[in-house]
């Protein structure tokens, strides 16, 4: 099927990308250090920290939903819980960075962040709850009421005969 080999792709796109995501702050408040550059009186030691902090939080965030993918990957279950909720936000967040980067970038950067979006879209769609995956509820061979069958969902249940 497709959703392991979905699941292994998100996972390996998300550690590459929290690499490079710390990389490039870490470069950015390194130059910003060396230059001295200001922006709006702002003491240069400040901004070179904080762009060196928040580039490990934000790559810390994208490793662990690449921890996520790779649980997801590896146990051939969905995604549950604050693993889903995680899954959810990092597609909002690339969906957020794809249109930064059409406007900044240019096209092949805007059509990488679509591209990781579709994936991590993919892995959250391909686990359906009654699918294969055997995480599902499965159907009920006995009614509540003790008859065979089960019947529809959709047909209530027999309301009691009191004499």
């Amino acid at each position: 099927m497709v959703r392991r080999p979905v699941a292994w792709i998100v996972a390996v796109v998300l550690f590459v990308e929290a690499l490079g995501v710390v990389g490039l702050n870490w470069l950015l408040g390194t130059v910003v250090d060396n230059q001295q550059m200001s922006l709006a009186g702002l003491d240069p030691d400040v901004m070179s920290t904080s762009s060196k902090v928040s580039g490990f939080v934000f790559g810390l965030y994208f490793v662990l939903c690449g921890v996520v993918a790779l649980l997801v990957a590896l146990r051939n279950r969905p995604p549950a819980g604050l693993g889903r909720v995680l899954l959810i936000s990092a597609a909002v967040v690339h969906a957020l960075l794809g249109a930064f980067a059409w406007g900044l970038m240019g096209r092949p950067e805007f059509v990488f962040m679509m591209l990781v979006l579709a994936l991590i879209v993919l892995l959250l769609m391909t686990y359906d709850r009654q699918g294969e995956s055997g995480s599902g509820p499965e159907p009920a061979d006995e009614a509540p009421d003790g008859t065979k069958g089960g019947g529809s969902p959709l047909t209530p249940p027999q309301a009691p005969s009191t004499p």
